[in-house]
């Protein structure tokens, strides 16, 4: 199967801004701004996975990395300070699962052609390892981190609909947070020095120690940071 042709489609993306600028925490609109912009990005990246180290073996063995990360019970099993054990605290600070980015992308209805078992085994990945890239990077949940997060991914990924949040989250950072606009353009940096995470080998590196992994990804976890939450979004535990 041929993969599929993604025309930009401008007055969704607009639309996903600006409910996006109403509510911050609405991850749906992310995707809906994401799938709008991405255009032939999602092919270039997995064109690119499939001359990766570990791509052959992982579309091969037609993994599941949500079912892996789904599994509290394994991860809970797992060292502390490793990768997994670090994701699974995470996750339980941050109240989230990892069934929470599928219930957001699964709310934007995707209008294109079917794509191939493989490109949509990397597509899930990629959306399934997000919350994996904040726990190597340091970056949280909050809107800064978020945001800075996503400049590491945009220049990771090349995705125009990335690229177009990120500006709107420097452009709302505004004079009066320099140090929150020097975070997002820290991210950006950061990702210049890092291995590509889209061919990360996780359900390996889930059992290693965070450290390790980082060194192994090339990633520089950001120092503490002063957060700054949403008024709506939900209690960290």
């Amino acid at each position: 199967m041929k993969h599929r042709n993604n025309p930009i489609r401008f007055r969704d993306a607009w639309q996903g801004i600006r409910a996006l600028m109403n509510d911050p925490d609405d991850t749906g609109q992310v995707f809906k701004i994401i799938r709008a912009l991405s255009g032939n990005a999602g092919e270039r990246q997995f064109q690119k996975f499939l001359t990766s180290k570990h791509g052959p073996t992982i579309l091969a063995e037609k993994r599941s990395l949500l079912e892996r990360l789904s599994d509290r019970d394994y991860l809970m099993t797992l060292p502390a300070g490793s990768l997994g054990r670090v994701y699974a605290d995470f996750t339980e600070r941050e109240q989230i699962s990892a069934d929470g980015l599928v219930q957001a992308s699964e709310s934007v209805p995707e209008d294109v052609e079917p794509i191939s078992a493989e490109r949509a085994l990397f597509g899930l990945r990629m959306r399934d390892s997000h919350d994996l890239w904040h726990v190597v990077t340091g970056y949280g949940r909050d809107l800064v981190g978020e945001a800075a997060l996503l400049a590491f991914t945009y220049r990771q990924t090349q995705n125009r609909g990335i690229g177009l949040i990120v500006l709107v989250a420097y452009w709302k950072a505004g004079n009066e947070s320099p140090e929150h606009r020097a975070m997002i353009r820290d991210g950006y940096r950061r990702s210049k020095k890092a291995s590509w995470l889209p061919g990360a080998d996780w359900e390996t590196l889930l059992e290693r120690p965070l450290d390790e992994v980082r060194q192994t990804l090339g990633v520089v976890a950001v120092e503490s940071y002063a957060e700054l939450r949403s008024e709506g979004a939900a209690a960290v535990a």
